[in-house]
């Protein structure tokens, strides 16, 4: 991506030349983390995000250990109803299938979903368990060249599947511990890009319920 090379004002101080602190870009956004298989660990860049904004709440599933899609989607709907308005949701892996899930079948709108590495719908056997048309809000789905868990021409047919835009990143793994991105800052970008069409869009204020 091209940089700007304009020049701050006469009298004006530039900002510091480093990557800004990790921070809520909204306090009245809530962020729902929604980890994939055995949870996000303590070098997981959900795990750090939520280190430095403490008012990230994670989705806690009954069994992390068992990817049964509708349990989790009924956990993540719950999280959605708890939230004090329309959440982002930042979900990894499984957990990307599961908060399509939950919005498709549990009928939830989120403000926003960054989708990371979604797991392989077929892999698991749940393909016709999820939505085939846009989602009904802004979205970001994040594919690597190399991820063991989805083929990466497979990761950018469910973005345009689900209407969502794709970044793709070269050899990185399935986008998490192992792939040495610490608290991953580009990803982070990628978020308040998110929250930034968002709010272009109007679902930052929408009901977090869809019309029956």
């Amino acid at each position: 991506m091209a940089r700007s090379t304009t020049r701050p004002s006469r009298g004006r101080r530039s900002p510091p030349a480093r990557d800004p602190a990790l921070r809520l870009f909204a306090p009245h956004t809530p962020v729902l983390l929604v980890p994939g298989l055995h949870d996000s660990g303590p070098d997981h860049w959900q795990t750090l995000w939520q280190r430095e904004n403490p008012g990230f709440q994670r989705v806690v599933q009954p069994d992390f250990e068992n990817p049964a899609l509708d349990r989790w989607a009924a956990a993540i709907a719950c999280a959605i109803d708890g939230a004090c308005a329309p959440p982002i949701v930042v979900a990894h892996s499984f957990g990307c299938l599961a908060t399509v899930r939950a919005v498709y079948i549990h009928r939830r709108l989120l403000a926003g979903a960054l989708l990371v590495a979604p797991a392989d719908p077929d892999g698991f056997g749940v393909r016709s368990s999820l939505p085939v048309t846009r989602l009904p809000f802004p979205s970001t789905l994040v594919g690597s060249t190399d991820d063991p868990w989805l083929k990466f021409v497979k990761a950018g047919a469910l973005a345009s599947q689900w209407g969502s835009r794709f970044e793709g990143y070269a050899n990185v793994g399935h986008i998490n511990a192992d792939s040495g991105l610490g608290a991953w800052p580009a990803g982070f970008a990628l978020l308040r890009d998110l929250a930034e069409r968002a709010a272009s869009a109007g679902t930052l204020g929408a009901p977090s319920r869809a019309a029956a």
